[in-house]
């Protein structure tokens, strides 16, 4: 924890078990009415991983934000 360079430009989308998850800028402009949820599960990623070793990967789920959702969202700054 604290290697990881931020770029100016990073967007901070919040924490997962206490370490700070950032995406950059023009990633978020894609992905910002979308609800994404980070998981682990058993098996082995399509790249190079950190959790690799120990026989894990994250996995990358996302829907779209239904209306009512994106109007309660906390602006991102």
């Amino acid at each position: 924890v604290g290697d990881f360079m931020v770029g100016s430009r990073d967007v901070l989308l919040g924490t997962i078990h206490g370490c700070e998850f950032y995406m950059a800028a023009d990633q978020f402009e894609f992905w910002k009415n979308t609800h994404l949820t980070i998981d682990v599960t058993e098996g082995r990623g399509a790249s190079f991983s950190l959790e690799i070793p120990l026989g894990l990967r994250f996995m990358t789920i996302s829907r779209l934000f239904a209306d009512e959702e994106l109007e309660n969202l906390r602006p991102i700054v």
